[in-house]
């Protein structure tokens, strides 16, 4: 079970990385909806979800506090979006550190062993490592899918299916859908 677990959490961490390849530094950082969700943000986020479930909730926390969190702007959404002088190299380094970090976690606790999350409420921080890990597979794939739309959005590149049709198959395939949604517009 644990090691399926971490094999899913690896591949889709993978994934999440694939997704800045090939772009500029502005497309990495760049917010493409309202919510302001950008490809480096997104992987930034994960940094803190790494280290907070799966190092310091079983006791392990990381050699060095990250600096969104010692200033307390993370609270204030500063893990979302990575500032000027964080390079991506910065945040992507931290990022395989933050990984490094949590399948050591993985290689070396039980799914049973007890875990405390330091920001749930007081009397509901009690866990396990198994849960939160099972949280960290869940949490990666949730912004990876996030990731994938982004990229979509930047510069057509799809998800790890987008190879199953040609460009005409894809066009074809939005137009029946398109056409299907067309049906209810009198909804609106």
């Amino acid at each position: 079970m644990k090691s399926h677990l971490q094999q899913y959490l690896q591949d889709t961490r993978a994934l999440l990385l694939a997704k800045l390849d090939g772009i500029s530094e502005y497309d990495r950082r760049r917010p493409l909806v309202p919510s302001g969700t950008n490809l480096l943000g997104l992987v930034k986020h994960l940094v803190g979800i790494e280290y907070v479930y799966l190092g310091t909730s079983v006791g392990r926390p990381p050699a060095e506090v990250l600096p969104w969190e010692a200033d307390g702007s993370v609270w204030e959404g500063a893990d979302l979006w990575a500032k000027p002088d964080e390079s991506t190299e910065y945040i992507t380094g931290l990022y395989r550190e933050a990984c490094a970090h949590s399948d050591r976690s993985i290689a070396e606790l039980d799914l049973d062993h007890p875990a405390e999350v330091p920001h749930w409420a007081e009397g509901k921080r009690g866990t396990t490592f198994g849960a939160l890990l099972v949280r960290v597979v869940d949490e990666t794939a949730h912004h990876a899918g996030h990731a994938d739309i982004v990229r979509e959005l930047i510069d057509g590149q799809g998800g790890k299916d987008a190879d199953l049709l040609d460009e005409a198959g894809w066009s074809a395939y939005y137009t029946k859908i398109q056409r299907a949604a067309e049906t209810f517009l009198q909804d609106r």
